[in-house]
């Protein structure tokens, strides 16, 4: 039996359209409402939508975007995979830029799509 463990690593999921165009801002990744995969770990997956008011209060924690009554609260899309399984982690929000489609975890709503206009989803 082996002492050492083996450590996988995989590439990052591209999930823009245009790599070379888009604007992203730093943001926070609460940790609130993740739920842990079978090694363990809290991941928000790259492509969430993402609110919580980051944009005007960049002090507060960004969170799964939520829709009411077709108003929706959201203010980017999350970049990259990010780890919140210690806690709030640090992450990239997507503010302009296209965006595959095929790539994300969920489809934006009408709502989602409508607030965040300078993003444009592509199939």
């Amino acid at each position: 039996m082996s002492k050492y463990v083996e450590t996988k690593y995989s590439n990052k999921k591209e999930i823009l359209k245009f790599p070379d165009h888009y604007v992203a801002v730093a943001v926070t990744v609460d940790d609130a409402g993740v739920t842990a995969n079978a090694h363990g770990k809290k991941i928000v997956p790259a492509g969430t939508i993402l609110g919580g008011g980051v944009l005007i209060d960049s002090s507060k924690l960004a969170k799964k975007a939520k829709t009411t009554a077709d108003i929706s609260d959201a203010d980017g899309v999350l970049l990259n995979d990010t780890d919140v399984t210690y806690g709030p982690a640090p992450g990239a929000m997507v503010i302009h830029g296209f965006i595959d489609m095929g790539k994300i975890p969920n489809a934006p709503d009408a709502a989602e799509t409508g607030t965040l206009k300078q993003i444009t989803f592509l199939k």
